[in-house]
């Protein structure tokens, strides 16, 4: 199920293009979202070092800390010891 979820989220970010978020894991573990899009919930895996494009359009993420962030679809996302770092 992971796979076909992170599949998706793959797939729809080639439709967006330059136009998504994107968050690189760089902890040795992987990290788990929730991504809230278009009133849709999905939980979105980033695998250690990986980077992930999604929300093309804006979108809520709750991140591995609980904490929760809006994004626009531009953004540029990093989690380093569980935290999530937005550039």
């Amino acid at each position: 199920m992971k796979t076909l979820i992170l599949g998706f989220l793959t797939s729809m970010a080639m439709i967006a293009g330059a136009n998504a978020a994107s968050i690189t894991n760089k902890d040795a573990q992987p990290q788990v979202l929730i991504v809230t899009e278009a009133g849709n919930k999905i939980e979105m895996v980033v695998e250690a070092g990986a980077t992930v494009s999604f929300c093309p359009a804006g979108c809520f993420v709750t991140m591995p800390s609980g904490d929760r962030e809006t994004f626009a679809g531009s953004e540029s996302i990093e989690i380093i010891n569980g935290a999530a770092v937005i550039k």
